[in-house]
């Protein structure tokens, strides 16, 4: 199996405009969201030492992770937000602009290329942004995951499906076993991680879908049905997430060597 490098971006930032040579993989409907829009695109570059990238021996990137550091245990922030991905994006980015005192990250995405599904980098990419934070003495790491298996029972309630396991008590859910196999607890639900609503016509541009009918629309890839109001011409998406927490204080003193060569 191919050798492959992870790094921070902050330790090779020519690796940042290189961030969305990965192709894709999220829903065309997700690009809906309006504080991703705003935001998300701008994490590599303000918070590089969050964020880390895997590429092969010759430097083609196969695999991105991405977090921003954030304030937390404070008043109105006492509590893992149900607001979820929005929430803590916005959180980062309003204690960045008024440079307050972060203690906390919270990991938004890790994107592996498709030749690379199935051999494991997952974990590694998820170790490395864990090491990642850690270096920066930060000893909380969560995450709003969006699990990659809810997609196929869409009626069933978050609470339900994050409560299913395996016989050897691991999370049934492919992505939260991965987190809990590293150390993560489930903490909560965010019951609105992320709001997207858009006319019908950007609906159908999006899933090729109708949108013609009042009530709940089946979209592949959404974790729950889609509300469609054709009297109105909109239809609105209110994605659940599942909050897990890693403990790094025992790594908090830990490092990600410029060149770390991991087995795919």
């Amino acid at each position: 199996m191919a050798e492959l490098t992870i790094t921070t971006l902050a330790e090779r930032p020519e690796l940042i405009e290189r961030v969305y040579d990965l192709e894709d993989t999220w829903p065309a409907f997700m690009g809906g969201d309006a504080l991703a829009n705003a935001l998300f695109h701008r994490v590599a570059v303000d918070f590089p030492q969050y964020c880390v990238m895997a590429t092969d021996a010759e430097g083609t990137p196969v695999a991105r992770g991405r977090s921003i550091p954030f304030q937390f245990g404070v008043p109105r922030r006492e509590k893992l937000p149900d607001g979820g991905w929005d929430r803590v994006l916005t959180w980062a980015y309003n204690d960045r602009q008024f440079g307050r005192q972060v203690n906390a990250a919270s990991a938004l995405e890790i994107a592996i290329a498709p030749g690379h599904l199935g051999t494991g980098l997952s974990y590694r990419m998820l170790e490395a942004l864990r090491a990642a934070v850690a270096a920066q003495g930060i000893t909380t790491l969560v995450a709003p995951v969006r699990p990659n298996e809810k997609h196929l029972v869409p009626h069933l309630p978050m609470a339900e499906y994050a409560a299913l396991t395996r016989p050897d008590g691991l999370p049934r859910d492919a992505w939260l076993r991965a987190h809990v196999r590293v150390g993560a607890v489930i903490e909560k639900l965010a019951p609105a991680s992320m709001a997207i609503v858009g006319s019908l016509e950007q609906w159908r541009t999006w899933t090729g879908l109708p949108f013609d009918t009042e009530g709940e629309v089946l979209v592949p890839g959404a974790l729950v049905p889609v509300t469609c109001h054709p009297a109105h011409d909109y239809a609105a998406y209110v994605e659940p997430n599942v909050w897990v927490r890693h403990d790094l204080a025992d790594q908090c003193s830990a490092t990600v060597p410029s060149s770390l060569p991991l087995e795919a």
